[in-house]
């Protein structure tokens, strides 16, 4: 028998009616969830806070536009890791149901956040380089700090709106609506507005990256046809972070991609525990996201790649002065002996 009505008002309020969302019932399951989610969150946060480090501590990347979204992208998905990692593994390994309403759609509302910023950013990056190859002459003039600055703002003041909606009122229980299947308290509208919210900014980063390679590609042919001096580092260098925001998207897709299509299906059609279950842990992926960013930025973009280089050199030189500043010591301490021993001789 089905203990789980989730269509039911009458009981899908309750808090006891999160249980119903505890899909992982055998040890082997809830182990596997953790594990992955340790060592994706881990691996996540130490990468990201690595690239931010990375960006902020020299002075040529933290000011340019497109190492700023990128940074933006870095602590969007250091937040994504944190929340995400110990709400997820707290409700589905520890199966915690000891909070409140609010205090889960706070939670959720700091995924949603997180999530949606990290594919924000993404967006603005992207557009950041159509700007770059579409209108090369204007560039600078129209990405500004401030500009830069300001677009970022908006983005996180928008993604932490449309996440706050269930909090402030847009829930199944307040609007005396149908719920979701894969989440507590979500009104099944509002998971179909954030779908295609989703769905709207992965448009616009696919139109915007097919520009930039189709503009790159033009690029690339008339400096072969023409041999440019002068911008071939330039035009070179835009060719290469296109490439690399490319492979960004690729991972993007393949990660979002199975979230998203169970969440689509999740609205046309009751979902059976077998597809809740790998719904759970399908959303592991997007940590695998998150993860996998900063090192396709360490091993395309040149600039963070050789501050990382010059960070690694920094720390071998004073792993290597502190492993020869105790030989240093003891063989002056056996020089000072030594001297001390010949003046007593002489006497």
């Amino acid at each position: 028998m089905d203990i789980c009505k989730i269509h039911e008002n009458a009981s899908k309020c309750s808090v006891n009616t999160m249980e119903c969302f505890m899909v992982l019932r055998t040890q082997a399951q809830k182990i596997s969830i953790a594990t992955l989610c340790g060592l994706f969150g881990t691996l996540c946060i130490f990468e990201n806070s690595l690239v931010l480090y990375l960006i902020f501590s020299s002075p040529r990347t933290r000011r340019k536009p497109s190492y700023l979204f990128i940074s933006s992208l870095a602590l969007a998905d250091i937040l994504a890791s944190i929340i995400f990692v110990c709400s997820f593994v707290n409700f589905h390994v520890f199966n915690e149901t000891d909070f409140s309403k609010e205090t889960f759609l706070l939670q959720l509302g700091g995924v949603n956040t997180s999530f949606s910023a990290s594919l924000s950013s993404l967006l603005l990056t992207a557009l950041d380089r159509y700007i770059s190859i579409s209108r090369p002459s204007e560039y600078k003039l129209l990405m500004t700090r401030k500009r830069t600055w300001i677009a970022l703002g908006v983005l996180w003041v928008t993604c932490a709106t449309i996440a706050s909606l269930p909090l402030l009122g847009w829930n199944c229980c307040t609007l005396d609506s149908t719920c979701s299947e894969l989440f507590p308290f979500v009104d099944e509208n509002y998971l179909s507005s954030w779908i295609c919210f989703i769905m709207v900014l992965l448009g616009c980063i696919i139109y915007a990256y097919a520009h930039v390679l189709w503009r790159a590609h033009q690029h690339v042919a008339y400096m072969e046809k023409h041999q440019v001096g002068k911008q071939n580092t330039r035009m070179r260098m835009d060719v290469m972070l296109a490439k690399t925001l490319v492979m960004v998207l690729t991972v993007l897709m393949l990660c979002w991609s199975p979230v998203l299509v169970l969440m689509i299906y999740s609205i046309f059609a009751r979902l059976s525990n077998h597809l809740r279950k790998a719904f759970a842990f399908c959303s592991t992926l997007c940590l695998l996201n998150s993860m996998v960013n900063p090192i396709i930025y360490a091993l395309r973009s040149k600039e963070l790649y050789s501050s990382l280089r010059m960070v690694f050199s920094r720390f071998r030189r004073q792993r290597k002065a502190s492993e020869e500043s105790p030989e240093a010591e003891s063989t002056h301490k056996s020089s000072v002996i030594e001297t001390v021993c010949e003046d007593m001789r002489v006497t």
